[in-house]
Order: C-alpha cells, then structure tokens, then sequence
C-alpha cells in the first residue's frame, strides 16, 4: 500500500503560538477541563473534531478532575456508531492507533493509504480494508505521542463534514499546530495523572549490565552472552542480576522489559 510523502507547514506567529500552548497546558488535574475545552474550541475552528486517547493499552477513559468522560462531553463524540471511546477493542482493529505503534510524527489517512512526512515501510503494511467501518471516519489527521515507559497516545482531528475523505490541505495548513497541541495537551494530562512508581527513579545501569542486556533482549542465554563478551557465565549472571537489583525487578523477563522502557536497550531491529 503506497505511502505519500507530505510537507507540513510551520505555524507563523510565534506569540499566537506560545499562547495556544498555554491554553492547553496541563500542571494538575484541575487544569484538565478548561485545557480541553481549549483544545476543541482550537479543533473547531479549523472544521475539526478531536478524539484523545492517552494510552492506547488502557480500558480507562480520559476524565477531568470531576470525572467528566473527556471524549464525550467535551469533544462530544456521543452518537451511536462514533463512541469509540467506548470500543476497548479499538487499538487492535483500528489502522489509526495501530499505525502510531510504528509512527511518532503526525500523518493524515484515508481508505487509499497513509499520507507522511517519510516514507515508512511498516504502514505500507497495514491493512486499510474497510477503513470506514473500522476508522470509524472517512479520512483523519492523527497524532502519535510516545511517552516516557513506552507508553503510546493517538490522537484523532476528523472533519467535522464527516464525508470529506480528502484532509491534505488541512494537513499541509494545521497539521504542524494540532500535533503541537495534542502533544502539549496529552503530556500534562499523562503526568498529572501518574500516581503509581514502577520504575526506581534516577536509575543508572552499567555499560556491562546494557551489554548483558542488550543480548538478553535478543534471547540469547547466559552460557551464549559469555562466550560472545568473553566472560564467566557467573560474571554475566551478575551483571543481569544486579541490573535488575537496580531496576527493582523480581525476574530476568522484567529487568530486560523495565531497560527497554527506559532505552537502555535501543531499537529492535
């Protein structure tokens, strides 16, 4: 499935800018609301409809600090056969959060294919049969954010004429100033709402322990990573193991999945 290249536009007015940002900047939970009443007024006025999703492995809805379903009541997504906020099933068979698994710079999609600044490879093969039904819209500006613990958000503008199918000029006119927006909005909201501390803070593992790791990641034994660093087998268990002392693991699978969330580990292929 063929990928076109497009060329976003800088936003110009660097004061405007600053401004729309603050609009939708999040510090506490009880700047949630008006932030998302900022976004969608910003939406609207281009002729679109935002649709924010924080973390597409969560069944959570997003909620304000009174617990005001945000995709609902504030970007109104209420009629029967577009609540997919409601769809916990969504990131498997939707193509729009699946592509942002393998994307991280904002794109436009329709029934005929991706449309990004880059040509990428892994969206040329992703299924975009029956779009509409599984889209659930005709075409869509999304917006991936990656966060920190490999946490992923997708983000949604629609049109609000729900039968365009063609969103390249508000592409190439707003995309740059909705990424910038959505990204802005979705990090306050994910850091307001971190409570829970999976991971030590300030943890700092060792060259050794990343190299260890690093072969770990790839299945490689312990027996094979000393042969191939040319170490003791109990030198190359120390090292696995006091990483994931470091990490404050309980086995060898979460030392390597906690090092992957934090980078250590690099790309996969």
């Amino acid at each position: 499935m063929a990928t076109n290249v497009v060329e976003l536009r800088t936003p110009q007015g660097r004061e405007s800018l600053d401004q729309l940002l603050e609009s939708v900047t999040i510090t506490c939970l009880e700047d949630i609301h008006d932030a998302a009443v900022n976004l969608a007024r910003v939406a609207k006025e281009r002729g679109m409809q935002i649709g924010v999703c924080d973390d597409i492995s969560s069944k959570e809805p997003m909620v304000d600090v009174d617990g005001t379903i945000l995709n609902a009541d504030i970007f109104r997504w209420l009629d029967d056969g577009v609540r997919w906020w409601e769809d916990h099933r969504l990131a498997l068979h939707s193509p729009l959060p699946r592509a942002c698994r393998y994307e991280s710079e904002p794109f436009w999609v329709n029934r005929h294919g991706f449309n990004t600044r880059w040509r990428n490879h892994y969206l040329d093969e992703i299924d975009l049969a029956d779009f509409e039904r599984r889209a659930l819209c005709k075409a869509a500006i999304v917006v991936p954010v990656h966060l920190p613990f490999g946490q992923i958000s997708a983000n949604s503008f629609t049109s609000v004429d729900r039968q365009k199918e063609d969103l390249s000029q508000e592409f190439a006119e707003s995309g740059t100033l909705l990424a910038l927006l959505a990204r802005r909005f979705v990090a306050g909201y994910v850091q307001a709402n971190r409570t829970k501390r999976r991971i030590p803070s300030d943890c700092v593992l060792s060259k050794r322990e990343v190299e260890c790791l690093r072969w770990a990641a790839i299945g490689k034994t312990d027996k094979e990573i000393s042969m191939i660093l040319n170490r003791s087998h109990a030198t190359i268990r120390y090292h696995i193991h006091r990483a994931g002392e470091k990490l404050d693991s309980v086995n060898r699978a979460q030392t390597i999945f906690k090092a992957g969330q934090l980078g250590y580990l690099g790309a996969s292929d």
